[in-house]
Parts: structure tokens; C-alpha cells; sequence
């Protein structure tokens, strides 16, 4: 998942900003909680259990790195 969400981010850095990609860094990743679906499983005797199923979200900033002289 890691490897997919940083080349998308590459890929909208050339293509959005014109950015080279040979001069992208990572500035900043972070994984953050996203939404939770609740749902009913059936059970034995007409009862029922829940079940959580919590996302992520995984959010990546790549910049260009400055050449120094």
C-alpha cells in the first residue's frame, strides 16, 4: 500500500506541477484514521454481533530538493 501511494504521489508531481522526479524527497508521511464501517453478522437463536472494520488513510508529500552550491 505504501509502495502504491508514493508512486502516485511521484506520478502527480511530474505530471500536476512539472516537478523532476529525479530530485523528489519525501517531505512528510503520516497514517491517519479514516471512517469505520459497522455491520450485523447473524447468530445462533435469532442474535446477532457486531462488526467493526476500521480504514486508514495514508497520506504522502513529496518535494522537489534543493541543489546547494
Amino acid at each position: 500500500d505504501v509502495r502504491k501511494v508514493l508512486a502516485s504521489a511521484i506520478a502527480n508531481a511530474e505530471n500536476n506541477h512539472n516537478l523532476d522526479v529525479d530530485s523528489l524527497v519525501v517531505a512528510e508521511a503520516s497514517v491517519g484514521k479514516a471512517l469505520t464501517m459497522k455491520r450485523f453478522m447473524a447468530r445462533g437463536r435469532g442474535k446477532s454481533s457486531q462488526i467493526i472494520k476500521p480504514f486508514s488513510r495514508l497520506r504522502i508529500v513529496v518535494r522537489e530538493q534543493q541543489e546547494e552550491a
